[in-house]
């Protein structure tokens, strides 16, 4: 069920990371943006635990995977904009 949840939070952190961050040469779609925002929970999700913010096995809130999400989107576009 935790994996269930963080794939929903990740759907709506998506859409929120694409709303601040709009121009940011990252993947477009709602597809790519829900894949964006999945992987961004995961990665708040695993930084959270790393950190100790978050107890083992549980995972981050609709907060942490909008930073997560965030987090990823940046990353993409730096990585986008350095291969062109």
């Amino acid at each position: 069920m935790d994996i269930l949840w963080t794939i929903i939070i990740g759907l709506v952190a998506g859409i929120v990371a694409k709303l601040i961050l709009p121009n940011s040469g990252g993947p477009s779609g709602f597809v790519m943006t829900a894949v964006l925002g999945i992987v961004g929970a995961f990665v708040a999700s695993f930084l959270g635990q790393a950190l100790g913010l978050y107890a083992p096995g549980e995972g981050a809130g609709l907060i942490g995977a909008v930073v997560g999400a965030v987090i990823v989107l940046f990353a993409w576009g730096a990585f986008m904009r350095r291969r062109t």
